[in-house]
């Protein structure tokens, strides 16, 4: 950096903050200090900087599954704004396992990373505040914890499963079930929605009707599967279903067609994620759009304005607005 700012005639902290893409150096500087930069193939040394500033310039998200689609999508959303403020992202997957996710939050603590983000499969606490206690600031993505203050992006799940199940009620189903996520504040949001939008249209909500698959979170496709079979097995089956995801419902729907069922005129079904894929399905699904990207998005501005400020501001929520995208599932009569 010396050098640079030597042969160009500027300061070192010109030098700085064009490696740090601070917005008050002149475009004309900032470009001859990036050409020189680029012709010395300098790279700045993290592990140095983070010594004199107390920032490591990286960021952990944590989430239940890696190649899930969901926290795919919100993870590029996150990286595409760290990377703009040349920050870096640990990523880590729990695996759907509330031990494994103690674990990997006390292993990204010890980074000294400077935030992290975290879609927590856990049902206490107790994690949450041993960040606390470090003064890490963090984000809650897509589940939150009741009675606990905290940083979230998310949507209303209740929002969700109304929709969901209101939009099931509109195209004629009249015996809707619902195949549930794991026992996280999204699932039991989206079970709530599912009740109130029974009760509102004086539908009867029957208990065999809720199920839930082996692991929801990571086993997806295979949870659905396994649920809807179950559904297909009771005397009288239902005519729509509601699924907690998308990989659920696709199980879902590869179950009703392998028993020789049409969807939707058998059994219409909907999920939850409005994922990349589901128009090209052989059944193209019906989904309730989270604005995936959107969540990621927002969680990164949200952590990087956490780690900028002097004192610890107000835990802030921020909901986005879901909406039902209908596709060919759910296209039928009323």
């Amino acid at each position: 950096m010396k050098d640079i700012a030597r042969e160009l005639g500027v300061s070192v902290v010109t030098v700085s903050k064009v490696i740090r893409n601070h917005s008050d150096i002149g475009d004309e500087t900032r470009q001859r200090v990036l050409k020189r930069i680029k012709e010395l193939n300098y790279e700045p040394n993290m592990a140095a900087r983070a010594l004199v500033t107390g920032r490591t310039y990286s960021a952990g998200l944590i989430v239940p599954d890696l190649v899930h689609p969901f926290f795919a999508e919100v993870a590029g959303g996150i990286s595409d704004v760290l990377r703009r403020k040349n920050y870096s992202l640990l990523i880590s997957s729990s695996q759907g396992d509330p031990d494994l996710e103690r674990q990997e939050i006390k292993r990204l603590l010890s980074r000294r990373l400077d935030a992290l983000m975290i879609a927590s499969t856990q049902w206490t606490v107790e994690s949450f505040r041993r960040i606390e206690a470090q003064k890490v600031p963090y984000v809650l993505i897509d589940r939150g914890f009741l009675g606990m203050p905290a940083n979230f992006v998310g949507v209303d799940d209740v929002v969700v499963g109304r929709q969901a199940t209101e939009h099931l009620i509109s195209v004629g189903c009249r015996r809707i079930a619902h195949i549930r996520g794991p026992a996280t504040s999204t699932a039991v949001g989206r079970l709530e929605g599912y009740t109130q939008a029974l009760a509102g249209s004086d539908l009867s909500q029957i208990q065999d009707y809720v199920v839930v698959g082996r692991s929801p979170d990571v086993d997806s496709w295979i949870s659905g599967n396994e649920a809807m079979k179950k559904l297909l097995g009771l005397d009288t089956i239902p005519d729509g279903v509601f699924c907690y995801n998308d990989p659920i419902a696709i199980g879902a729907i590869d179950a009703i067609l392998d028993a020789g069922l049409r969807v939707p005129q058998d059994i219409a079904v909907i999920g939850c994620g409005n994922l990349h894929f589901d128009k090209s399905l052989r059944v193209p699904l019906s989904s309730v759009d989270q604005q995936s990207r959107a969540i990621g998005e927002r969680a990164g501005k949200l952590v990087l304005s956490l780690i900028e400020a002097k004192v610890s501001p107000q835990p802030k929520s921020i909901m986005l607005q879901p909406a039902v995208v209908p596709r060919e599932s759910t296209r039928r009569s009323a």
